[in-house]
């Protein structure tokens, strides 16, 4: 049976008869039993209830011949008729859960059932009778099943129910609740449809009954103008001059709404409303009232005397009204919800006679046709504009605000795509308009740009936002730790919003801090609807609303508008989590990609700076790579586009610029080595995403600079990049004028060098454009703001990045940047030592003792041997294979750098000799003396260079040996 009507449990002797019993000895039950009954078993418990101990209150206060019971009347006949013989007990309870009727299928069933269960006027609400179908369905306010142990009393036990409250189709409030009772054998899941269509079917006769009323009341307005005396001109004027008056639809929608508000205030008054073009029209609001007793409003508009009629420009209308269309009746609030099948007034006893109302053309403009005179009356023309019981104005201006708050919610919230603003942008949504206080949790795993593993655990207070900064809510930015049993916690639980009217009656929220509730109830707040934020079916987090200076508790249309405000949030925060994610994760792939430290040089003095921008991160990167000779290179570029398409083609083009570099190539043959491989990544590209219409590579912009310490100069090259700035040592600030150069992957141009020459103290200032674009500034603007930054050969190159950053960045960059701050030196003359060697190997000896006298001079005698042996191999190759002039030099810097050039264009290759070789050591020989070695190639020829680690054992006798022990001719 318990599969049969869904609940997933094993029978009636298991589930929830084990659950509650673990449930009264105090163990726990999550997960054994479903969330409302669960929540209702706990607040039964703490207001205090006892299994065997809930007596309910009897209440002779009660309105039997009341709207509700006349509306349910017939269709609990029909219910009673429907299940005649069964033993079925239907009963029907107003809105506090007191019983106004009972029937039963089986009318001998009254003799042997208990008074609380067969006499009307036993309260039921959930305070009075814990878990129970009526005040379970109060207290959830949607249909309810309660089966067999489900319940909380002990004399339910055997029986089941199905309740669903009954509603007032134009307010939205709960009048009632259908229940149905029945043995716990009975249980049928067809039941829950008899029952949505039963309590359907009283909410219609009870929208009929408002109908009624509104029909009578325009009876009533309609016989008091027939008897009007003709002369009356305060605004029971000429009826048919109000529909040619010239009113289209815009201005019957403005009068329309000012009418909602004034039958709202349920007074006597006159109202000047202001229409476009600068025309006015009076409203009346006179009270009214049937002659069954029915009070409300009629608002009626008076128009200007025929004389000054009302301007509207030709074309632009329908044609005239017909006599039965003029009186200019928008419609009743009733009337904007009947069902097409209600009569209207004219259909009805004694208004057949009268003018009709709420016609089925659409409100026009209306034209006198041409030659149509009129006479110079200042008798005004006034008609009814709208017709209503003030308490139905009064839901009419609450739905249009409804509508307004949800329409100016789709464009205010989720404007960024940060999960903090967004969540704060739904608070400033709601209040005033719609709570007083807001509150928003979210795990810190989805401010983290995370998806939540238990949207319950972890929680994070991320906003509170209140009509008052003193309310003592728990602090924004502090982590909060609920109880199951709080609404917040529940309505996350079930994925549902959770009302709660009262929160003095509230045990769950109460039983959190009883303290703190206790001071939030003295600031007046005491009504909650806790709502989560649901998101592709998963709960991101929950979005708390309080109320506290209108005195009259939430209701479901409250909370169904806060259910649509927090789900259009939820899918902002939704995307701007994905979008954290992603950017946290691309910019953690960017800075993996850059640089985190360089290596040891005394070529320059180094301090960089990486700003992602505020919109995503993109492709920019910079390095500083050591080259051979001391020289260094510094190295900017910018892959164009943003995300992680951009960073890893960043990360390509780094280690691309890397290697080239390290082929000691000059500035414009590393820009054009990177050409290449750009636009081979391009139709790579190109051919992998055609069928995925993903993107293509981009272009991208490089600056290529070497600077050299042995002679100051500085080399450079870019590809479509902007020039660095150059600060002198006396401050001057220049930006040279260095070949553009097409940017990369375009291919067939060119790329040129120029070269600079820059004094010790100098600083190189290389950056990417982020750092200068701005729409809201000139780009001369930016680029003097840069020049003033770096105008301060004093600092250093840190401070001068921390005054670029602090004056010349946009406020909001829209580019991401990097900047690359160098700060030159000089290499002391006296640390480098110049030899040219004549082509005569008998030569090589002298060169030898020169080079042994100068590293004693610089105290280097550890290296002597090691130096001896990489010269006299290097100086022997020049000779036999080179061509004059062939040149030695010595610097000293934190190696001993041993360089041979001379006007070959041949290159030296290493190798492994065979044991019967004569020859092929040398450079093997090489290679084992230094910790690095290669050859670069100048205009003139090339050099072979080699360093030596000072301090090294390498250079001491006996180790090289080592190597060669092998070879008996050595």
């Amino acid at each position: 049976m318990w599969e049969v009507i869904g609940m997933g449990l094993a029978g009636e002797d298991h589930g929830p008869a084990r659950a509650r019993e673990q449930f009264l000895r105090g163990g726990s039950v999550e997960g054994a039993v479903r969330s409302p009954i669960l929540d209702s078993w706990q607040r039964s418990r703490s207001l205090g209830l006892t299994p065997d101990g809930c007596e309910l209150p009897f209440s002779q206060d009660l309105d039997l011949d009341g709207r509700l019971v006349r509306a349910a009347v017939p269709v609990l006949d029909r219910l009673e008729s429907r299940f005649a013989g069964r033993n079925m007990n239907v009963s029907l309870a107003d809105g506090r859960g007191a019983v106004l009727q009972r029937r039963f299928g089986e009318p001998s069933l009254v003799r042997h059932l208990a008074a609380i269960q067969s006499v009307p006027g036993f309260v039921f609400a959930e305070r009075f009778g814990g878990t129970n179908g009526i005040g379970l369905a109060l207290a959830e306010r949607q249909l309810i099943n309660v089966y067999g142990a489900e319940h909380f009393a002990e004399r339910s036990q055997s029986n089941a129910c199905a309740a669903i409250p009954v509603r007032d189709l134009l307010s939205g409030r709960i009048e009632g609740v259908l229940c149905l009772g029945y043995p716990l054998t009975d249980a049928d899941a067809a039941l829950n449809t008899v029952i949505r269509k039963a309590a359907g079917a009283i909410e219609r006769r009870l929208l009929e009954q408002s109908s009624t009323r509104e029909r009578d009341l325009l009876e009533a307005y309609l016989e008091a103008r027939r008897r009007a005396p003709s002369g009356d001109t305060s605004g029971n004027g000429q009826l048919g001059e109000l529909a040619e008056s010239g009113l289209d639809w815009r201005d019957q929608m403005i009068l329309k709404e000012k009418a909602t508000e004034l039958i709202t205030s349920a007074q006597r008054a006159a109202v000047e409303v202001s229409l476009p073009g600068g025309r006015r029209i009076t409203l009346l609001s006179r009270p009214v009232t049937s002659a069954s007793g029915v009070e409300g409003i009629a608002i009626e508009a008076v128009l200007p005397s025929t004389h000054q009629r009302l301007a509207v420009p030709a074309g632009t209308g329908t044609p005239p009204a017909t006599p039965a269309e003029q009186i200019l009746t928008l419609a009743t609030p009733a009337e904007q919800i009947l069902t097409p099948a209600t009569p209207h007034p004219e259909q009805l006893p004694g208004v057949g006679s009268g003018p009709a109302v709420a016609t089925s053309r659409k409100p026009g403009t209306h034209r006198t046709p041409e030659g149509a005179g009129h006479t110079a009356s200042d008798t005004a023309a006034s008609g009814l504009v709208l017709l209503g019981e003030p308490e139905v104005g009064k839901y009419a201006v609450a739905a249009r605000r409804r509508l307004e708050l949800l329409s100016e919610a789709s464009t205010r919230i989720g404007t960024t795509l940060d999960v903090s603003r967004t969540a704060r942008e739904l608070a400033e949504m709601a209040v005033p308009r719609l709570a007083d206080f807001v509150t928003i949790d979210l795990p810190e795993a989805v401010l983290r740009g995370e998806e939540p593993t238990d949207p319950r655990s972890g929680l994070h207070r991320t906003v509170v936002h209140g009509i008052r900064d003193d309310c003592p809510f728990y602090p924004a930015g502090e982590p909060v730790a609920l109880r199951p049993s709080t609404p917040q916690l529940r309505c996350l639980a079930a994925g549902e919003p959770v009302l709660e009217p009262d929160l003095r009656a509230a045990t769950g929220w109460i039983g959190q801090d009883p303290g703190h509730a206790q001071r939030l109830l003295d600031h007046h707040v005491h009504s909650l609807i806790a709502v989560p934020l649901l998101a592709r079916g998963i709960a991101l987090g929950v979005a708390s609303f309080y109320r506290s200076t209108d005195p009259a508790p939430f209701g479901d249309d409250d909370r169904s508008l806060a259910q649509e405000l927090a789900t259009r949030a939820a899918i902002c925060i939704d995307n701007a989590r994905r979008y954290t994610r992603e950017h946290t994760m691309v910019l953690a792939l960017q800075r993996s990609l850059l640089p985190h430290s360089f290596p040891e040089q005394n070529a320059v003095e180094v301090a960089h700076r990486y700003m992602p921008a505020a919109s995503g991160v993109g492709g920019d990167w910079f390095d500083v790579i050591p080259l051979s000779g001391t020289r260094i290179a510094l190295i900017v570029g910018d892959v164009v586009g943003h995300g992680m398409h951009a960073a890893a083609t960043m990360g390509r083009l780094r280690i691309a610029a890397r290697n080239f570099a390290e082929l000691d190539l000059s500035p414009d043959e590393v820009l054009t080595h990177l050409d290449n491989l750009v636009g081979r990544l391009d139709r790579d590209e190109d051919t992998a995403e055609a069928s995925a219409a993903g993107p293509g590579i981009i272009g991208a912009t490089c600056l290529y600079a070497i600077y050299d310490p042995t002679s100051q100069q500085c080399v450079m090259a870019r590809s479509g990049h902007p020039p660095p700035a150059i600060v002198h040592p006396d401050g001057t600030v220049t930006f040279p004028d260095l070949p553009a150069g097409p940017p990369l992957g375009l291919g067939g141009l060119p790329f040129e060098t120029a070269t600079f020459h820059l004094p010790e103290g100098s600083q190189l200032v290389l950056y990417t454009d982020g750092l200068l674009q701005d729409r809201h500034r000139d780009f001369d603007v930016a680029l003097d703001r840069l020049r003033q930054a770096v105008a301060h050969p004093d600092r250093s190159p840190e401070d001068t990045c921390e005054a670029v950053l602090r004056t010349a960045v946009p406020p909001h960059p829209t580019d991401d940047i990097a900047l690359l701050v160098a700060r030159t030196h000089a290499l002391d003359p006296l640390r480098i030592a110049t030899w040219d060697v004549p082509a005569d190997p008998a030569r090589v000896s002298g060169i030898r003792t020169a080079v042994t006298r100068r590293l004693a001079e610089w105290g280097l005698d550890e290296v002597v041997f090691a130096t001896e042996l990489l010269l006299s191999e290097l100086v022997t190759n020049a000779i036999r294979y080179g061509t004059e002039p062939i040149q030695v030099r010595l610097i000293h810097d934190r190696t001993l750098i041993c360089e041979v050039s001379d006007a070959s264009s041949t290159a030296p290759h290493l190798r492994r000799a065979a044991t019967t070789d004569e020859g092929g050591r040398g450079l093997f020989l090489v290679a084992q003396l230094t910790q690095a070695w290669g050859t670069r190639y100048t205009a003139d020829g090339k050099i072979i260079w080699a360093e030596c680690a000072l301090g090294a054992p390498g250079g001491k006798p006996g180790t090289v040996e080592a190597y060669f022990d092998d070879i008996p001719a050595i």
